[in-house]
């Protein structure tokens, strides 16, 4: 099972996520497109940044905007994992 981040590593690591915010146990960013399919296409991506890690967004389209927050449920907050994720959400992102 992963582990949960201290407070200190979570300062670290948003320091080398740019747009990324803390909200509680979640890290969030929002993404904004020129339009819906751009959207979508980038949500593909995520997808498949998702399963290669084995770690799932929650997430929300609409139209041209996308919302994602990551959190480890089993250990109610904030893992490497989700670092890792973000690191390659930011990747992806345009």
């Amino acid at each position: 099972m992963p582990v949960k981040l201290t407070e200190h590593e979570i300062e670290d690591a948003l320091k080398k996520l740019p747009n990324w915010q803390r909200e509680g146990d979640t890290l969030r960013r929002e993404f904004q497109f020129k339009n819906f399919l751009d959207a979508f296409a980038f949500m593909t991506k995520v997808a498949i940044c998702a399963e290669k890690i084995d770690h799932h967004p929650n997430w929300s389209n609409s139209y041209n905007k996308v919302v994602i927050s990551l959190t480890t449920h089993d250990v109610g907050g904030l893992t490497p994992r989700d670092l890792a994720l973000a690191e390659a959400i930011n990747r992806e992102a345009p």
